[in-house]
């Protein structure tokens, strides 16, 4: 194959050249420190509160609510641990997911060393939480509910809408981890009612080492990282200008195509789904069928080694993964493939496949031939 196609981007997406150009003035000419009072960290500061302004209003919320982070996983982490820390007072229950990313579950393992009481609610077949399993799990303890928007490994989305609500009656703190879902579909924080909800700007073609946490007005939250006063006294240490800018370029880039996107991608990831079933024997499609991410698909095969598959699949130029970014050189079954419980000689078999905008029908259909020709190989030990 003369190219590479590129079928990874929940682990990254390529940056935007709109995004590059955007940041451009910041890495060279306009260096300035946002905290500084001349013109140089005045320039600075202005463009990064354009940034949050912009950002928060993709959400609809209030500027003075949006946190920039380095990240997800920081977004995560300081979700979670400084919901604890703040209302410890109130309780010491938390209710999440088991197929949530790690940066959440490892946060909750962290927090059980510290006295926390962790609920991990099973999910069903296609990696779905039932809001009633989210009632029957709440306590007179219960401080935070963490349940993610769209899984990163499955595409499954979660009824968020439900459980927020049912956080909101019972005056629950409710958190998302929305890190494949922010600029991929429209979320408002004024129609689902969530407290606290994550993003990572590399997700969207924005650029790495740069993301934000949402945090609803009257939420006690502390101080993540100290040091000095940026973003409220809550998280300090100099601003990714750069990186703030050219987040705020990418998120502005897919809330301007997202419909147009949202309909393209999700009749390619139709088209594959399609495709793959109909053609290679012994295939599952993991996750649900039409509650999914737009461009998110996974798929076991049954008697094939996915990490053989995999090498096979790269030598033919198509770029996939077995699931998570994360958990490269782990167990070869994912967490999240064990909770929606594929069957022990598919699980191993597993290839995530996910498209983004530049995806063309013509990559999908030269990414379904590899995948034909390289089961049928692993399968029979012959090629076709």
């Amino acid at each position: 194959m003369s190219h590479q196609i590129y079928l990874d981007n929940a682990a990254t997406t390529q940056m935007a050249d709109a995004v590059k150009r955007a940041m451009e003035p910041y890495l060279k000419e306009k260096f300035g420190n946002a905290s500084t009072t001349y013109s140089y960290g005045e320039e600075a500061r202005g463009a990064m509160e354009k940034s949050r302004n912009f950002l928060a209003a993709t959400l609809e919320a209030k500027p003075e609510e949006v946190f920039f982070t380095s990240g997800g996983t920081e977004s995560d982490n300081w979700a979670l641990k400084g919901i604890a820390d703040a209302y410890a007072g109130s309780g010491n229950h938390i209710i999440t997911t088991k197929i949530e990313h790690h940066a959440v579950l490892n946060s909750c393992e962290y927090l059980e060393r510290q006295g926390f009481k962790v609920t991990y609610l099973d999910v069903d077949e296609y990696g779905m939480v039932s809001p009633e399993a989210v009632a029957e799990a709440i306590c007179p303890n219960t401080i935070l509910i963490s349940v993610m928007f769209g899984n990163n490994e499955i595409g499954t989305i979660q009824p968020i809408f439900q459980i927020g609500k049912l956080a909101r009656e019972q005056q629950i703190i409710f958190h998302t981890d929305a890190v494949q879902a922010y600029a991929q579909l429209p979320i408002s924080v004024r129609h689902y009612p969530v407290d606290l909800l994550s993003a990572s700007a590399h997700k969207f073609h924005g650029p790495k080492g740069v993301g934000f946490l949402y945090v609803r007005e009257g939420i006690k939250m502390p101080s993540f990282i100290h040091g000095g006063a940026q973003e409220q006294g809550k998280r300090a240490g100099t601003e990714n200008i750069p990186g703030i800018i050219g987040m705020g370029a990418a998120a502005e880039l897919a809330h301007r195509n997202m419909r147009r996107k949202m309909i393209q991608e999700t009749k390619l990831r139709n088209y594959l789904i399609e495709k793959v079933l109909h053609e290679i024997p012994n295939a599952r499609l993991n996750g649900h069928r039409n509650m999914r991410l737009p461009g998110n698909v996974s798929f076991s095969f049954q008697g094939v080694d996915g990490a053989s598959l995999l090498i096979l699949l790269q030598e033919d130029g198509i770029c996939a993964s077995g699931g998570s970014a994360c958990n490269t050189g782990e167990s070869r079954i994912s967490y999240v493939i064990r909770a929606i419980s594929v069957p022990e000689d598919y699980a191993a078999g597993t290839v995530r496949m996910t498209l983004c905008g530049g995806t063309t029908r013509a990559d999908i259909d030269a990414a379904v031939l590899s995948l034909k020709k390289n089961v049928y190989e692993l399968r029979e030990g012959t090629p076709v």
